[in-house]
């Protein structure tokens, strides 16, 4: 199985991929988010996977701009320890750091420990695995990255201070997605996006076809609605899958009283790693 994923070989969603579908599968790293959903769309990969929160750094509102163009539905879901570690050439010292690499959600999520170094120049880069390949490929001996202990290793890296993160309740959730839904019998979360139409309480009532339900919403995301300045996209994510009939006849009333409705996906809760 080829799975897509964003960053350099050691990056997060590479550990999330692995753990979520096992260690036989061929890894297609990617440049960028939207290389991702396309390398599934042309057939180049069988599934991609998707960071879509983090607990300290929120949506990552992209992705869910990309859900919605690709139209590729959500199967499943994993939810990752996100551990960060500073990380240099071999000999480098702490007092030898001058600058610090890496993605800027990295660098938000370790910002009480960067604030100790108020000399130190912060440097956001494409992605953390990146920003360690960085380091070795351009033998930068006053830099350090922040990235996984996965990176350090296949960069030949020596890590200087583990688990930097501020909050070490810091996970990332990741989306799969793939070409066909795989929508599980029970145990199962839904994803959809829909637009309410422009009348007073208009989100009310949207809500309310699923409390009269005693179904269970989980997160709301509002987007912007392109073309139509002011005006706004939400996603939600509820318990229940298709195949529960509550959930069915939510969506129907649901799709009765709002302007626009798309379901993203039915899938399987996620686990903890």
């Amino acid at each position: 199985m080829r799975v897509a994923f964003q960053g350099e070989i050691g990056a997060y969603s590479e550990q999330a991929a692995v753990s979520f579908f096992g260690p036989q599968i061929e890894l297609l790293p990617q440049p960028d988010f939207r290389s991702i959903f396309e390398a599934v769309v042309q057939n180049r990969a069988d599934a991609a996977i998707v960071p879509i929160e983090n607990s300290l750094a929120g949506s990552v509102h992209q992705n869910y701009d990309l859900l919605l163009e690709f139209r590729l539905p959500i199967t499943g879901e994993i939810y990752l320890r996100i551990r960060h570690h500073l990380m240099a050439l071999p000999g480098v010292r702490k007092q030898d750091i001058r600058r610090v690499i890496s993605h800027p959600q990295a660098l938000e999520q370790c910002r009480a420990f960067l604030q100790q170094w108020p000399d130190i120049e912060i440097m956001p880069y494409y992605d953390t695995a990146g920003s360690a390949k960085r380091l070795r490929d351009e033998n930068l001996r006053d830099a350090a990255a922040i990235a996984s202990q996965q990176a350090a290793i296949e960069y030949h890296l020596q890590i200087l201070a583990s688990e930097i993160e501020s909050d070490h309740q810091n996970y990332t959730r990741f989306l799969i997605v793939e070409r066909q839904p795989k929508v599980p019998e029970t145990d199962g979360k839904t994803s959809i996006v829909f637009a309410t139409k422009d009348i007073p309480g208009a989100l009310f009532k949207s809500l309310a076809v699923f409390a009269l339900r005693d179904i269970n919403l989980q997160k709301l995301e509002s987007r912007p609605l392109i073309g139509k300045p002011f005006q706004y996209l939400f996603y939600l994510d509820f318990e229940g899958t298709l195949k529960d009939d509550a959930c069915r006849n939510a969506l129907n009333h649901l799709g009765e009283i709002t302007s626009f409705l798309q379901i993203l996906g039915s899938y399987p809760k996620g686990r903890w790693i």
